[in-house]
């Protein structure tokens, strides 16, 4: 199988792309955590791509069920069928096969092809949803109750499982899985990820709102630091607003709040926080 080594669109390090290797190696899925916003569910969008795989996703929220990812009766349906149904379409209510609403795992399970398979943000479910998918997960198999039949997968699919650490997963779930944490960039690979997404980006604007972004992210007391995603928004703006540098820049390399800040700070306790350092600081207090 053709290894990953990155993509003209995303940014990978090489502790990266040897665990997405490791784990189509071992046919585990791959657990990526990561704070928002640092590529987690992208990556598994660029591997599709890279392998030449169709991607199914699964994205999950709170109120999402196990079952609903294998499959779905619809007795509703059934029912109101049934009574309004005349003598041409009561062979069509009869056959429980017409209200059995196939899941993303069923349809990775039965495709023609290997498939790659996108469970995202994990955490955001019940605390019971992973164990509810061990065994399918484990032995890429689940039973049809409705219509007595073994759903077996064809092909493996390459399986992404992506968490933002809200929850703790079951330590069951945890050993069928390989994973790897996504860490927040350093300079130099954020320099490689924003010449991607802007590759005629002027050098010195760049350098002075990275400057101005990792400052910010390295306060004290922060509730939400700003992201990479974030971040190429904040550039997104200072260009299509074409801020000068001058405005970036701070006398006497103080912190200073800089132009269009709401790209970068998302709730009204991070902003004042930053406000009074950036008075405290004029202040020299």
């Amino acid at each position: 199988m053709i290894k990953f080594q990155g993509s003209d669109q995303y940014v990978a390090t090489p502790d990266l792309m040897l665990a997405v290797n490791a784990a189509v190696t071992l046919t585990r899925p791959l657990l990526i955590k990561g704070e928002p916003g640092t590529g987690k569910t992208m990556l598994a969008e660029e591997v599709a791509s890279a392998l030449k795989m169709p991607l199914l996703q699964w994205h999950i929220k709170s109120t999402t069920k196990a079952q609903q990812g294998l499959y779905e009766y619809d007795a509703v349906s059934r029912l109101r069928d049934s009574q309004l149904a005349g003598v041409e379409d009561s062979a069509r209510v009869r056959d429980i096969h017409n209200y059995i609403v196939k899941g993303v795992l069923w349809q990775a399970f039965t495709a023609d092809q290997p498939v790659a398979l996108l469970i995202d943000e994990i955490d955001k479910a019940d605390i019971e949803f992973p164990n509810d998918l061990l065994r399918e997960i484990d032995r890429m198999e689940f039973y049809v109750y409705e219509t007595r039949e073994l759903v077996r997968a064809r092909h493996r699919p390459v399986v992404f499982i992506t968490s933002n650490n809200e929850k703790e997963l079951p330590d069951a779930f945890l050993r069928r899985c390989f994973f790897h944490y996504i860490k927040f960039p350093e300079a130099d690979t954020m320099r490689a990820i924003v010449d991607v997404h802007f590759p005629g980006l002027k050098q010195e604007l760049l350098a002075a709102a990275l400057k101005t972004f990792y400052d910010i992210r390295n306060l004290p007391g922060l509730k939400k630091k700003p992201s990479t995603s974030e971040l190429l928004d904040w550039l997104k703006l200072l260009v299509a607003e074409d801020i000068p540098l001058a405005a970036l820049h701070s006398k006497d390399d103080q912190v200073a709040i800089p132009p269009l800040v709401g790209a970068l700070l998302k709730n009204e306790q991070d902003v004042t926080l930053f406000e009074k350092l950036v008075f405290m600081q004029r202040h020299h207090r």
